[in-house]
């Protein structure tokens, strides 16, 4: 697994350090991993309209293709759902 974030190192760093992640986060500063995933684009929270990230999953196969593409998720819910999403998709092969 690995995080991607469209913030600088810096405030990657702190991040994961203060959350202690035990898997990497990547920044994202010059938004070309969100641009060639397509999640970097127009948002709209509160009226308020702004460039950001949308928060996405994306299960890359063995064979480097996307299995599964979860997208608008929830950080309180979605692990739960990509633990099913894996072992649906560990099953099936």
């Amino acid at each position: 697994m690995i995080g991607v974030s469209p913030d600088p190192v810096r405030a990657v760093s702190g991040f994961a350090d203060k959350y202690s992640l035990r898997f990497p986060l990547l920044a994202d500063a010059d938004h070309a991993v969100a641009d060639a995933y397509g999640t970097w684009g127009e948002r709209r929270m509160y009226g308020k309209t702004y460039w950001g990230v949308s928060r996405s999953t994306f299960i890359i196969d063995p064979d480097g293709r996307i299995a599964r593409v979860f997208e608008k998720v929830s950080p309180k819910t979605h692990d739960d759902e990509i633990l099913e999403a894996l072992g649906e998709l560990q099953a099936s092969n």
